[in-house]
């Protein structure tokens, strides 16, 4: 096989592979990502079920895909690819709006714990990265005298982000739960500066 071939049917299967991405990210977000969602991913790709772990090892690695498109689709919410204090509430509400990803995230968050997990590297990376932004965006908030700085700032990021994943927790199971109102609330009275 020539090389100019091979590299259009690398090009062609990475093309198709990410049309599965976006495809699943979009039917996962509506209709949640359990009984017949792969059904409906391939078939509006138009491949047969199986196909689809022709690009993908497993379910896992599919839903790992999934949940990366939907932090990527998260950043853009700020035009930011860096998490701080003012995304937090629009990305809030963006999750409100996308039910069956935030109940895979969710769920694969709490099953990727164990370092044998498919997606425990993908959790591990994005906590680390999100408590380090907000981190970071918590500290320069302090040098200009914008929040709290008798606090560290990592400590402050973790209950931050806490706060956002158990708001969201909640949500799941009682749609009368205002996530972003909640983290609003959350900023306002842990983090205003002292004075």
């Amino acid at each position: 096989m020539s090389t100019s071939r091979a590299r259009g049917q690398y090009a062609k299967g990475a093309e198709r592979r990410e049309q599965i991405i976006q495809t699943a990210t979009d039917v996962f977000a509506t209709e949640g990502f359990e009984g017949t969602a792969l059904k409906r991913v391939a078939e509006l790709v138009g491949v047969r079920e199986a196909t689809l772990f022709h690009y993908f090892k497993g379910k896992q690695e599919l839903l790992t895909a999934v949940l990366a498109e939907r932090d990527r689709r998260a950043a853009a919410v700020g035009n930011s690819e860096k998490a701080g204090l003012d995304l937090m509430a629009p990305i809030a509400e963006r999750n409100r709006q996308e039910p069956g990803l935030t109940t895979l995230y969710a769920v694969a968050s709490a099953t990727a714990s164990h370092p044998g997990h498919d997606s425990h590297e993908y959790f591990r990376q994005r906590y680390e990265a999100l408590v380090g932004d907000i981190s970071a965006d918590i500290s320069q908030r302090q040098h200009l005298g914008e929040v709290r700085s008798d606090v560290d700032p990592g400590q402050l990021s973790r209950l931050v982000v806490a706060a956002f994943d158990g708001l969201q927790l909640q949500w799941l199971y009682d749609k009368d739960v205002d996530m972003a109102r909640g983290l609003r609330t959350l900023i306002d009275v842990l983090l205003p500066p002292a004075g």
